[in-house]
């Protein structure tokens, strides 16, 4: 099974990519992708922690959820603006 991760902004700085494409096992969870993320380096933990997501354009606000094959997750930053 595998799943595309989009970076945005300082998340894309911290992952060293705009985006990848990872394999994943059935069942995962948003919070097991981000936890794996996470342990890659802290920089990129950092990031994620003040992230929010999108898995397939919407909103994702239970990260309890499993992930398809073929989902799309955005990994968004806070953004400034004014």
């Amino acid at each position: 099974m595998t799943i595309t991760i989009r970076y945005f902004a300082a998340a894309s700085r911290a992952a060293g990519a705009d985006e990848e494409v990872r394999a994943v096992t059935p069942g995962t969870t948003l919070s097991d992708l981000i936890n794996a993320l996470s342990d890659r380096n802290a920089e990129l933990a950092r990031v994620l922690n003040k992230c929010q997501f999108l898995v397939n354009e919407q909103a994702a606000s239970d990260t309890t959820m499993p992930l398809s094959d073929g989902a799309l997750v955005d990994v968004l930053p806070p953004f400034a603006g004014g």
